[in-house]
C-alpha cells in the first residue's frame, strides 16, 4: 500500500533538511541540469518514498525508503524504472527522467519523475477518470522480456504465495477470532476458484491503484502516479484495489465510502474504456479477484502491525515505525485496526457476496 498523504510533517521528522543535503549532493555527482535548483521537500511523507520537488524544472525526486518487494536497492530502482518505462504510453502516468543509483549520500538511490500538477481525486465523481486511466494502462503491450517486472506463468498461484506470505503473520496480529474467522472464508472461496483450470486474461496492472495515488489534472484526467509494483496479471486486481473499503478510506486527501452501486458503476466504466472483448473475458473474475485483493490488503496489514515494531533495516522491505514520523505511524496504525476489526472484515465480505449476486451475474 502507499502511505496516506498527511497534511503537515510531524515533529519527530528532522529528516528533510539532510535529505535535501543527501539529494543535492547526488545531482551534483551524477551532474543534472537540476543540481542547482531549489530543494523542497514534500510534506506527504510516507511508508515506501520521500518526495523531492526540484524547484522550477517540473521534476520531483522519488527517494526509497523502502522496497515493498523486498529488493536490493540497485534491483529495487531497475524495478521501478521499468514501472514508468512500460506504463507511460498509456498517457496516464508520470514520465521518468532520470535514475539516481545508490550512492552515499543516497544508500537506496532514486528516481527523477514528471511533477504531475493537480488534485486529489474526489470519489464517487473521479471513478470515470480512474477506470480510463486503468483501462489505458491495461492496454499496453507485454514485451517479450517482461523482466524486470513479474510476469509468472499462473500470475493467480503466484499470487496466492504472496497472500500465504503474508497471512503468516495473521497469528502474531492477534486478531478477533471473529475477524479471522471471516478472513478464512475469503481465503477458502478464494482458494475454491484458484483449483479450478480456469485463468483470467492478463496486462500490465499497477496492482497499487487505490483512489491515493491519483492525481486529477485540470483536465480531468486522472494520473496514476506510484507505479512501484507494476506487473502482469489480471486487471481485475486492479479494479478491486481502486474501490474496496481498504482502498478508498486509507488516504486523507481522497476518502470516500464507496455504495455497491458506486463500485458497480465503477467497473461498468472499465469495461466501456477497455472495450467489449476485454471487458467479457474480464467480467467472470470479477469477485474472485475482489476476493483475492481483499486477502492481499487485510493479510498486508496483519503484517504491518506484526513487523512495524521491529528495527529499520537499511536495504529491502523495511516496515519499521521507528524511522518514520509519528502521525504517519499513528495514522496507519489507526487505519490498520479498522480493517482488521471484525465489524470491517464482515462489511468486505458482504459486499463481495451482495456485488456477485446483483452486479456480475446479470
Amino acid at each position: 500500500m502507499k502511505s496516506p498523504k498527511l497534511p503537515a510533517a510531524a515533529a519527530n521528522d528532522p529528516v528533510p533538511d539532510a535529505l535535501c543535503a543527501a539529494l543535492g549532493r547526488a545531482l551534483r555527482a551524477a551532474r543534472h541540469p537540476g543540481a542547482d535548483a531549489p530543494l523542497q521537500p514534500l510534506p506527504d511523507t510516507g511508508l515506501a518514498h520521500r518526495h523531492v520537488r526540484l524547484a522550477g524544472t517540473g521534476l520531483l525526486a522519488r527517494l526509497p525508503l523502502n522496497s515493498q518487494l523486498d529488493l536490493p536497492a540497485a534491483d529495487n530502482l531497475r524495478h521501478q524504472a521499468a514501472c514508468f518505462d512500460r506504463a507511460a504510453p498509456s498517457g496516464h502516468t508520470p514520465r521518468l527522467h532520470a535514475v539516481l543509483p545508490p550512492s552515499d549520500p543516497l544508500p537506496r538511490g532514486g528516481l527523477l519523475v514528471e511533477e504531475i500538477v493537480g488534485r486529489p481525486a474526489r470519489l464517487p465523481g473521479d471513478l470515470d477518470a480512474i477506470a480510463q486511466a486503468l483501462a489505458a494502462l491495461h492496454r499496453q503491450p507485454r514485451p517479450p522480456q517482461p523482466a524486470p517486472l513479474a510476469a509468472p506463468a499462473d500470475p493467480l498461484a503466484d499470487l496466492a504465495a504472496e497472500i500465504d506470505r503474508q497471512a503468516v503473520h495473521l497469528d502474531a496480529a492477534g486478531l478477533d477470532p471473529a475477524a479471522r474467522r471471516d478472513i478464512d472464508a475469503l481465503n477458502a472461496a478464494w482458494r475454491r476458484r484458484l483449483a479450478g483450470a480456469a485463468r483470467p486474461p492478463v496486462a500490465l496492472i499497477a496492482f497499487d491503484a487505490h483512489p491515493g495515488n491519483y492525481v486529477i489534472r485540470p483536465d480531468g484526467r486522472a494520473v496514476l502516479v506510484d507505479l512501484e509494483k507494476c506487473r502482469y496479471g489480471p486487471p481485475g486486481l486492479d479494479l478491486a484495489h481502486a474501490t474496496l473499503l481498504t482502498s478508498t478510506t486509507w488516504d486523507l486527501a481522497s476518502r470516500a465510502t464507496l455504495d455497491a452501486a458506486a463500485v458497480a458503476a465503477f467497473y461498468a466504466a472499465w469495461a466501456r474504456h477497455a472495450g467489449a472483448a476485454p471487458a467479457a473475458a474480464a467480467r467472470p473474475w470479477h469477485a474472485d479477484l475482489r476476493r483475492a485483493m481483499a486477502l492481499w490488503s487485510l493479510t498486508w496489514c496483519a503484517k504491518w502491525r506484526a513487523l512495524s515494531p521491529r528495527p529499520p533495516r537499511a536495504d529491502g522491505e523495511n516496515w519499521s515505525a521507528d524511522d518514520r514520523p509519528d502521525a504517519l505511524v499513528a495514522h496507519v496504525r489507526e487505519r490498520v485496526d479498522h480493517y482488521l476489526s471484525p465489524a470491517v472484515v464482515r462489511a468486505i465480505a458482504a459486499e463481495i457476496e451482495a456485488l456477485e449476486a446483483q452486479a456480475w451475474t446479470a
